[in-house]
């Protein structure tokens, strides 16, 4: 098998496919990894999802990545707007980085047009809804290969 893609999900989306539908739609975060490595292996690599409520595991996650991670898509969900850490665990990661958000962040209330994890994305997907996930692995793939 090829690289491994770690796929970063934090609060709150462990309850993607129940909470708000309306913004986030029905799809399950299982939904989201089966979607993601099916991209991932069409490219002959591999993903790794991990979900937390918790800022200290996602930035302990990210850390673990720099050992066996060859690139990461995180939607760090509201740490987005307010984690430093995530921000500065991101920046010790020498691979590429995608920031994904279901919802389009710049059409919601002000306080999300703001995240610290774009400064250090390659890029950023954002209202695409879950779909935006695998358009991060496509993107990553094309960056890898």
């Amino acid at each position: 098998m090829g690289k491994t893609i770690y796929i970063l999900n934090g609060p709150n989306l462990n309850l993607l496919g129940h909470r708000q539908p309306e913004i986030y739609g029905h799809d399950t975060l299982a939904d989201v990894e089966t979607a993601c490595a099916a991209v991932a292996a069409e490219r002959g690599h591999a993903v790794r999802l991990f979900q937390s409520n918790h800022e200290g595991e996602i930035v302990e996650t990210i850390q673990a990545a720099r050992q066996d991670a060859a690139a990461i898509v995180i939607n760090p969900a509201a740490y987005s707007h307010s984690s430093i850490a995530i921000l500065d665990a991101l920046n010790t990661f020498d691979g590429p980085v995608i920031e994904v958000h279901i919802s389009n962040i710049h059409k919601r209330e002000s306080f999300r047009h703001h995240s610290y994890v774009s400064l250090r994305a390659d890029g950023v997907i954002a209202g695409c809804g879950v779909e935006g996930y695998a358009l991060a692995v496509r993107r990553i793939c094309s960056l890898l290969d």
